[in-house]
């Protein structure tokens, strides 16, 4: 069919046509006739992104859409599918991305991101004149593909039983994706086999190892040896060489370090000549450094040599602390081989990894999905827009955590997203409508009758689109180098998002009421900083002292601006990036803007709250009256009438924090506490536990009365202990407390001796061994059940003796003892029969 204008897909025989997914397409096209859906597994460079999309147009007819995950992908395969058709962009080949696109209405395939085809079925689900969607690497596991493909099924199975929809992968596991495009049965999984080249593994550690510095910084040594292994492969090899970094910042980096080489940076957010050129071989050696950008879903021509950090950035949301930051990782295996297999493709090559076997063994062996560690928050707002809160009914990949899904609806509840049942409100589709973060949404509703509609567009799209990063913290700075043009790339970004966001809000509903009058008299430095903290009022930041870079943050988190930066001298911030190092107490500010009081009152309202704050400290009761701003406190004095309630609720949580410690327990308590623990022990219920735990517990049962006055220390001192133990005593059982448990007992001598009671040990009677003369049984508490020890004492009350076995005791004890006493102790009675002699307490009168 070559030669025939309908047909898109080149002959084997055209130049680049010729390649090892050709194979797999025929099976391919048969699932998709068949069942309307397949699973597609071929290599990186394989050519599935390239020839697919055209057999599926030539197959099907209408229009074939490809949702690439970035870009700087989707820019790419439009150009490389309008060259194999050989026809220039815009023809029958387009692409479409946000705030730029090429080619219109009759496209026989567009590539789009992945999050602008989301946006397409928010809009449209049925997809009007689309035959096909090829969701392309979705072993990446982006957050927008996983929602795409969700999407795309649920609209195959209740709108639209003719949309075809294939997920392609560069790895075989496939088992998920298969289920998930299945009806009744797993969807196929056609793989293609490439015959790559063989590509030889050198193992290149550093010398001395580099770990990850605070903040998931990448150690400048690390680079020096990354230099230092490409410069290596250069004299070792032959052929261009791409070098793996995890960020644009290393990428700048290891650039400098060979200065000299012909080297080409390769990521996101460069101008499309400057992909292009990084894209485009030439007759001379090319150093090409990227990003995981290039690891699957791009092909850089001419390579025939990898270096790999064997790191990458992954975004991480601290859910406790509301912060989110992209954060340096190690690679994980199956990323580390696809970067190598991109040294294969046009003949033998070589990887140099920066790392060792032993290393390479520890690795993860997939990277994490973003649904697992990123921001739910956008992605929860966009189940809500489909009907689906919280993704009820749509198959997804892998279930959201809760943790963090849990967190995204809160948030949307908190900006009047969703309500309470998380179904979306009318501005929610406002937000959604603008196609921003739901924070930044958020800044850009409210923030346009405080600064003007056209200031919040500028600042929203500055911050949104990331556009002056890594030029400071100061974001109003960052606003006017924006409108100075100082830089013309960023610049050019910039303002086309402006225009973005303008379309988008247009296109949704008006925002909610008119414009504040004042906005205008708004100062630039403050229209920034009221926009950001409308999209982050917890990250609203007063300095912690008069004259330090360190701030309390609403949130409750601390946060420090570095010691060079130009906004050291505000007292009041809004941040807008912050991260936390691991085991750091304070994030690091990256970038913020000055604000007043009275701003952040504004903004954070919400957040803004008075309370009584009454708590034992010190011995007293402190009552304050204060206002805060989340964790900042605002206003602090004291408070003349306290409700009674909340200060005998502060003594009782003194008194827990503090210990019975704090009571005064006289001897009478403490003997009374004993008995009740006795009894407790011996008789179990009713008698109640009387231990710290227990009685701590239940302070409102036998202390509550003696509370109600308590003001301070001196008021605890007059606690009667003993009188609010006897609460506790079970009735009517506590009418027998004095025979379960007697204070005292009569022993022969006439006397009542005080018993000794230690918790469940039987208890004590301590007595002057003259008094039980005549005593032969050893008296029982606890009805009966428990023998008393009975102590012993010389005249002198020291003990001599410790029995419960009185009859043993005068039979084989008391004569040694006699024999030991009667001559130190003349004056008292120590007859050779006692069982016979008087009992007395008292001595012989002097003659």
């Amino acid at each position: 069919m070559e030669g025939d204008e309908s047909v898109l897909l080149p002959g084997p025989s055209a130049p680049g046509a010729d390649l090892p997914v050709r194979a797999a397409l025929p099976a391919t096209v048969d699932a998709v006739r068949s069942g309307g859906a397949a699973v597609l597994v071929a290599p990186p460079g394989s050519g599935k992104t390239s020839l697919l999309p055209l057999a599926l147009a030539d197959a099907l007819g209408g229009t074939i859409v490809v949702a690439e995950p970035r870009r700087l992908a989707t820019r790419a395969a439009a150009t490389r599918l309008a060259t194999l058709v050989g026809e220039p962009l815009g023809q029958r080949i387009g692409y479409a991305m946000r705030g730029e696109r090429s080619g219109g209405r009759g496209l026989r395939v567009e590539v789009v991101t992945t999050g602008l085809l989301v946006r397409r079925l928010q809009r449209d689900p049925e997809l009007p004149g689309v035959s096909a969607i090829v969701i392309d690497e979705c072993h990446e596991r982006h957050l927008d593909a996983d929602l795409l493909l969700a999407l795309a099924v649920d609209v195959r199975a209740n709108l639209r039983d003719d949309l075809a929809i294939v997920a392609t992968s560069a790895t075989a596991d496939t088992a998920r994706l298969s289920r998930a495009l299945g009806t009744d049965v797993p969807a196929p999984v056609i793989t293609a086999t490439a015959a790559l080249f063989d590509v030889a593994v050198e193992w290149a550690p550093p010398p001395v190892p580099a770990p990850l510095l605070p903040g998931g910084r990448v150690d400048p040594r690390m680079l020096d040896h990354v230099a230092a292994v490409v410069r290596r492969a250069l004299a070792e090899t032959d052929g261009d060489v791409l070098v793996f970094v995890p960020g644009e910042a290393e990428i700048h980096g290891v650039a400098r370090r060979l200065a000299g080489h012909d080297v080409l940076p390769l990521f996101g957010r460069q101008s499309r000549a400057e992909q292009d050129r990084a894209l485009t071989p030439t007759a001379t050696r090319r150093i090409v450094v990227t990003t995981s950008v290039a690891e699957s879903s791009l092909t850089v021509p001419g390579v025939r040599v990898v270096v790999d950090a064997g790191l990458s950035r992954e975004p991480r949301t601290d859910q406790s602390r509301g912060l989110g930051a992209l954060v340096t990782c190690r690679v994980s295996r199956s990323s580390a081989d696809q970067r190598a297999g991109r040294a294969g493709r046009e003949g033998p090559g070589r990887v140099y990894r920066c790392w060792s076997a032993t290393d390479h063994a520890r690795l993860d062996e997939h990277p994490a999905p973003e649904i697992a560690i990123g921001d739910l928050a956008a992605f929860a707002l966009e189940l809500a827009a489909w009907g689906a809160p919280a993704g009820d009914g749509l198959t997804l990949l892998d279930a959201p955590p809760v943790t963090a899904m849990t967190a995204a609806v809160e948030l949307l509840r908190r900006v009047g997203a969703v309500d309470d049942d998380g179904r979306i409100t009318r501005r929610g589709r406002q937000m959604a409508a603008i196609g921003v973060h739901p924070r930044w949404a958020r800044a850009l509703l409210d923030g346009a009758p405080r600064v003007g509609a056209d200031r919040a567009r500028e600042i929203v799209a500055m911050l949104s689109a990331d556009v002056a990063r890594g030029t400071g913290d100061d974001l109003p700075a960052r606003w006017r180098a924006l409108r100075r043009g100082e830089d013309s790339r960023a610049t050019a970004r910039w303002r086309e998002e402006t225009k973005r966001l303008g379309r988008g809000a247009s296109s949704s509903a008006p925002a909610d009421g008119p414009a504040d009058p004042g906005a205008r008299q708004v100062p630039d430095d403050l229209a920034v900083g009221i926009v950001v903290g409308l999209a982050y009022p917890e990250r609203v930041a007063r300095v912690r002292r008069a004259d330090a870079t360190t701030y309390q943050m609403a949130g409750g988190t601390g946060a420090a601006l570095d010691q060079q930066s130009p906004l050291r001298s505000s007292t009041w911030l809004a941040v807008a990036v912050a991260d936390r190092a691991p085991g750091q107490a304070d994030a690091r500010i990256r970038s913020a803007a000055p604000i007043d009081e009275r701003t952040a009152r504004d903004v954070a309202g919400d957040l803004v709250a008075t309370t009584d704050r009454i708590r034992w400290e010190d011995g007293g009761i402190v009552t304050r009256r204060v206002e805060a701003l989340g964790a900042i406190v605002l206003d602090d004095v004291p408070l003349a009438r306290p409700d009674p309630l909340l200060v005998q609720e502060a003594v009782r949580d003194g008194i827990r924090r503090g210990g019975l410690s704090v009571l005064p327990w006289s001897p009478a308590a403490t003997a009374l506490r004993e008995r009740l623990a006795f009894c407790h022990a011996h008789l179990g219920a009713p008698w109640p536990p009387v231990d710290d735990d227990a009685l701590l517990a239940r302070l409102d049962g036998w202390l509550d009365a003696d509370l109600a006055a308590v003001r301070g220390a001196r008021d605890l001192a007059r606690i009667d202990v003993a009188s609010a133990l006897r609460r506790l005593l079970p009735w009517p059982a506590a009418t027998r407390f004095g025979e379960f448990a007697p204070e005292r007992l009569r022993v022969p001598s006439g006397s009542e001796v005080r018993l000794a009671y230690d918790g469940a040990e039987p208890p004590v009677l301590a007595v002057k061994l003259q008094e039980v003369f005549g005593w032969t049984t050893v008296p029982t508490v606890a009805d009966g059940r428990v023998p008393v020890v009975l102590h012993l004492l010389s005249p002198a009350r020291r003990p001599v003796a410790v029995t419960s076995d009185l009859a043993s005791f005068w039979r084989q004890g008391y004569s040694q003892v006699r024999a030991d006493l009667r001559a130190r102790y003349p004056r008292h009675p120590w007859p050779d029969d006692p069982l016979a002699a008087v009992p007395t307490g008292r001595a012989k009168p002097r003659r």
